[in-house]
């Protein structure tokens, strides 16, 4: 059995289960049973993201190559992915610091308005990581 077909067959399970598991819930009346549906919920997407993310890195650069006839074309499927990644995250991590850092900077601002200069430095600082992570994925693009 190929890792691929253990793939699919994982992620069809998961999504029977959290089918099985909203009837349940809607049949048991949620208001009740929230901690557990929050556990439920929690552990199913524990499962869910990974699986279907190996499902995107086994199945995108095979459907490339199959497209194209080229052999050398799981490889560019790879850096494709590889370079969306890298601009992902690092948009999302840039997301989560500016938050982290200017609602931290705001704060700080409205106790003392002298340190204005310092705070923009951190929020651009934490800005940066977008633009570390556009970087890779234009070189990694540019070596494909």
């Amino acid at each position: 059995m190929s890792i691929i077909t253990v793939i699919t067959i994982l992620a069809g399970l998961l999504v029977l289960t959290t089918i099985a598991g909203g009837i349940y819930f809607i049949y048991k009346d949620v208001k009740s049973d929230q901690p557990r549906l929050k556990k439920f919920l929690r552990i199913n997407l524990c499962g869910f993201i990974p699986t279907m993310a190996a499902a995107l890195v086994m199945f995108v650069p095979s459907a490339v190559a199959a497209a194209t006839g080229d052999a050398a074309s799981a490889a560019t499927g790879y850096g494709y992915i590889g370079a969306a990644l890298s601009t992902g995250l690092a948009c999302v991590g840039a997301g989560y610091a500016v938050g982290v850092v200017g609602s931290a900077a705001l704060g700080a601002v409205s106790e003392n308005e002298k340190i204005l200069g310092k705070t923009l430095i951190y929020v651009g600082l934490a800005e940066g990581v977008a633009i570390y992570g556009l970087i890779i994925s234009i070189m990694i693009i540019g070596s494909l």
